[in-house]
């Protein structure tokens, strides 16, 4: 019976429940006018009517903890790293984070079979996850547009391991390759060495939980009105202050709807972790060795394991949608 207690909970968390089925497809009755009339559920204006509510069901859900959690994916032939502020990744999301360095480093058509969950993080302030997630995009579009020189130098223990493992090659493949030593690697090259981002990612995760501690362990500190003198600028923060109230209560208005169709409670606090803690889910624990060190406050735990890039996923509905990452904490 507890069993199935949590697993009903498990669907019921706010980042799992956008992701599904019900709320990309919504139950609409059919006697609801759409476009001045009641439509037919097989009418393009009842999927498209449809399609637009359960985008807005999507945004009111990722708004409960917008910030609050960061899922982090990986390609499995190229080794990129994306972060996403939504358990689902966007076509458009990948798109963005993938800097074109050479020929094909950027894909026409992004396969949702090689877009895999990596690692996620939590915390307990939203501005603080939001803090975290920008600075993990600067760094990682940094480091490919302004590269360390040390990082696309041609090494001694590169070479090693491009050299070919039979003997009769090994002599010509020196003559035509030992003299790039300490020379920048061709073009080929430094695009393969900057798009594998799986141990960059983890170390600039360290690096930045380390610059943000003092947020996490004393608080954020107090926002003062010292920006705001000037009247055009009170005013324009009370009429955004008024639109974001405005968008706060209709969203509270359709999470209370959804949770009576659903007659459950829509919990948001899942994955949260204590209080002055961060939490960090990894697929494979031994990842975390990326890092030189990890600050004290840091949670370490593991993510369930799936086989949806394996095995195939659930069909999900839309071109913007690539993947659907499971994303839940092994017990």
């Amino acid at each position: 019976m507890a069993s199935i207690k949590q697993a009903f909970q498990k669907v019921l968390d706010s980042t799992a429940l956008a992701t599904t089925k019900f709320i990309r497809r919504p139950p609409i009755d059919p006697k609801t006018p759409i476009q001045g009339q009641p439509r037919q559920p097989s009418s393009n204006a009842y999927k498209l009517h449809q399609e637009k509510e359960g985008r807005r069901l999507q945004k009111a859900l990722n708004s409960l903890t917008h910030g609050q959690n960061i899922f982090v994916y990986h390609n499995l032939r190229t080794k990129q790293v994306v972060y996403s502020l939504t358990r689902y990744l966007e076509k458009a999301n990948v798109l963005k984070q993938c800097v074109y360095l050479g020929k094909k480093t950027v894909p026409a058509e992004v396969r949702k079979d090689m877009w895999v969950p990596y690692y996620s993080l939590h915390f307990n302030e939203a501005q603080v996850g939001l803090n975290v997630y920008n600075l993990l995009r600067q760094f990682a579009l940094l480091r490919q547009l302004s590269p360390p020189k040390e990082m696309i130098t041609v090494t001694k223990e590169y070479l090693d391991s491009k050299r070919p493992r039979d003997p009769r090659d090994q002599k010509e493949w020196d003559d035509h390759n030992m003299g790039r030593l300490g020379h920048i690697m061709k073009q080929k090259e430094r695009a393969k060495v900057l798009m594998d981002q799986k141990a960059t990612s983890i170390a600039d995760v360290a690096f930045v939980l380390q610059k943000q501690s003092d947020d996490i362990l004393k608080g954020l500190p107090g926002y003062t009105k010292s920006g705001y003198k000037t009247l055009k600028a009170r005013k324009r923060r009370r009429a955004a202050l008024k639109a974001a109230t405005e968008l706060a209560s209709e969203r509270a208005e359709q999470i209370s709807s959804l949770e009576e169709q659903l007659q459950a409670e829509i919990r948001t606090d899942v994955s949260k972790p204590e209080e002055q803690q961060v939490k960090i889910l990894w697929q494979d624990l031994y990842d975390a060795q990326y890092a030189k060190e990890w600050p004290e406050f840091i949670h370490h735990g593991q993510l369930r394991w799936t086989r949806n890039h394996i095995i195939g996923q659930e069909a999900v509905e839309g071109a913007d949608v690539i993947t659907d990452g499971t994303f839940e904490e092994a017990k």
